[in-house]
């Protein structure tokens, strides 16, 4: 059994709050979990209070192992329970496939427009 410590979502329409659970990775999202280990409430104006957790039972699961998910992960990281890579993907910011094709298109143009008119101001010049 492969286990997560994920969030499940509470509140009601549009006021999310979050417990940190333990949970199956096969479980639905808000559905059964194992034990709840703490708790976000991301609509809260002070940092430091939007997360609470159990560390005890935190470092329980993970020596266990337990898999947090990426939010999760941030939160173990900023209260020091476990380390957190960062993440890198340096083509997420590059245009898409067409986008670039497209841009290669009116590059060439460019060009060769600006050759067309070097080449009429040079027989200009010489004429």
């Amino acid at each position: 059994m492969s286990l997560k410590i994920r969030l499940a979502r509470a509140g009601s329409k549009k006021r999310p709050y979050y417990h940190v659970v333990v949970a199956d990775s096969r479980s639905p999202r808000d559905g059964r979990f194992i034990e709840a280990v703490g708790a976000w409430n991301p609509l809260l104006e002070n940092e430091a209070d939007r997360v609470k957790l159990d560390s005890d039972r935190v470092s329980h699961w993970l020596s266990q192992g337990a898999l947090p998910t990426d939010r999760v992960a941030r939160f173990l990281d900023t209260a020091g329970l476990a380390k957190r890579s960062p993440r890198n993907n340096p083509k997420k910011a590059e245009p898409g496939k067409k986008a670039q094709e497209r841009a290669a298109l009116l590059k060439k143009a460019q060009d060769d427009a600006a050759a067309a008119l070097a080449a009429a101001s040079g027989e200009a010049s010489a004429g």
